[in-house]
């Protein structure tokens, strides 16, 4: 009788619950830019290293939070993406310079 209980999957490509879920939506859209960014600025000149190591450890923390609340799949495939390329890009502007570089003597 518990099978009769459930409600049907009404998700798209994952696992969702039907609700919407704004804050971990735009925890999600946050991590996932900051992620971009600082791949991207990581990747494309080494003189970018302050823009991909700040924005690389926002992406991390705010990934990482997103993974604590996060209650769908498509909300954990997305941050783990986000964060990958977060701690990417930050791990390279450290290499560069880090958060400080050139500002600190």
């Amino acid at each position: 009788m518990a099978q009769a209980l459930r409600r049907p999957n009404t998700g798209g490509l994952f696992a969702t619950d039907g609700r919407p879920h704004p804050l971990q939506a735009t925890l999600l859209v946050v991590t996932l830019a900051l992620g971009l960014t600082a791949f991207v600025t990581a990747l494309a000149s080494s003189s970018l290293h302050l823009l991909s190591s700040w924005a690389g450890l926002v992406g991390i923390l705010t990934g990482a939070y997103g993974q604590w609340i996060s209650e769908t799949t498509r909300e954990r495939f997305g941050l783990i993406l986000g964060l990958g390329a977060a701690g990417v890009g930050f791990f390279l502007g450290m290499a560069h310079g880090g958060l400080f570089g050139g500002i600190i003597s």
